[in-house]
């Protein structure tokens, strides 16, 4: 053992020669070690329209909506209409008892024609200067009084016959045939539904941003990723000094009169709107403090970490106001492990990518929220 450990001491300097002229290899062909470029999903810088908006909580009532009653006292013959029916202006809700009515409009229009006939002998005698004036006065003063008792004859007849007083849907019958029915008691209600109204409340700092015409959509539970569009038409001139908050009523057209009165609706009111905004992907911006950040993709195929001041942002997409201009390529996914110089390869929107999740699932919110 004595002789052979002078064999065995060259070993360790023969590995490290051994290992410098790997190295010296290395070097003549590639420079070094290199890390391979990171795949990640990329994404343009696009223009569109960006909407500032807020949310809120509102009732659907229709646009127009009476309860029908009677003006007289009379017994119900006839309802000529099925609850829940379109009835179009003009149409019969109701027919009353008229038979002592129109017998009474038959006597004040036979006692106006006799009025207008005595009337006009008299002044015929008048002219022939054999009546007075006094008889002529009384005579016209007697045709005058036979016009108006005529007149409100028919009108009380005219009531007989309850119609709807606009094109709409009329309701449940709240009486049947043959009740007695006194002076102002409810038969139904007629609503008009081609248009309806939406009701809803704003903070009062969004009362400079809110006018008559701001675009609305409106979404129900009962048709739920259906939007219904309409425009503001109402801005109460009073603010709620208790909530602090001015309340607005918007017009929205009813698309197959599926919206109903009662309904709670979801609105969301645009405060301004900017057509040529420059907006990405909302999952391509991390924060770091209070600063939000992009990575840039290069010509080269580099990034870079690039500041930016973000506008108006939703779920899917932000409006960028400062940092990129449109065009700018992004990195959209993959960038968790990224720094300043770091080479990529981007892959298509859809490709399985290295960010643990999906990214084409990403793309298709992002491009449902673009406003394009």
């Amino acid at each position: 053992m004595t002789r052979s450990a002078p064999l065995l001491r060259p070993l360790p300097a023969l590995a490290l020669a051994l290992a410098g002229l790997v190295i010296a290899g290395c070097a003549k062909r590639g420079g070094g070690f290199q890390m391979p470029p990171v795949p990640v999903e990329v994404a343009e810088v696009e223009r569109g329209m960006v909407r500032d908006r807020f949310q809120a909580l509102g009732s659907i009532e229709a646009a127009e909506i009476v309860q029908v009653v009677n003006e007289i006292n009379a017994v119900v013959r006839e309802l000529p209409f099925r609850e829940g029916m379109t009835v179009t202006r003009g149409q019969l809700l109701a027919r009353l008892d008229d038979s002592e009515i129109r017998a009474e409009a038959d006597r004040a229009e036979a006692l106006r024609d006799q009025a207008r006939v005595n009337q006009a002998r008299i002044k015929q005698l008048f002219d022939q200067r054999a009546a007075s004036s006094q008889e002529l006065d009384d005579a016209s003063a007697a045709l005058k009084v036979a016009e108006a008792n005529d007149a409100l004859a028919k009108a009380r007849l005219a009531k007989t016959r309850i119609i709807a007083p606009f094109d709409g849907l009329v309701g449940r019958r709240l009486v049947s045939p043959g009740s007695f029915l006194r002076v102002g008691e409810l038969i139904t209600e007629v609503a008009e539904v081609n248009v309806m109204k939406v009701t809803f409340a704003a903070p009062e700092r969004y009362l400079a941003r809110l006018h008559r015409g701001a675009g609305v959509d409106v979404t129900t539970a009962a048709y739920p990723g259906e939007v219904f569009s309409g425009t503001v038409s109402v801005v109460d001139p009073i603010i709620d000094p208790q909530t602090r908050t001015v309340e607005l009523v918007a017009s929205v057209a009813n698309r197959g009169r599926r919206l109903r009165p009662g309904m709670s609706a979801n609105v969301s009111a645009t405060l301004a709107e900017r057509a040529d905004a420059l907006t990405l992907p909302d999952e391509a911006i991390f924060a770091q403090g209070d600063q939000n950040f992009v990575f840039v993709v290069k010509p080269d195929s580099t990034v870079v970490r690039q500041a930016i001041v973000i506008g108006t942002r939703d779920s899917s997409r932000a409006e960028i106001a400062t940092g990129l201009k449109a065009g700018d390529r992004v990195v959209r996914a993959g960038y968790q492990k990224l720094f300043d110089g770091a080479r990529v390869m981007p892959i298509a929107a859809g490709a399985a990518g290295p960010a643990g999740g999906k990214p084409g699932a990403a793309a298709t919110k992002a491009e449902s929220g673009s406003g394009r």
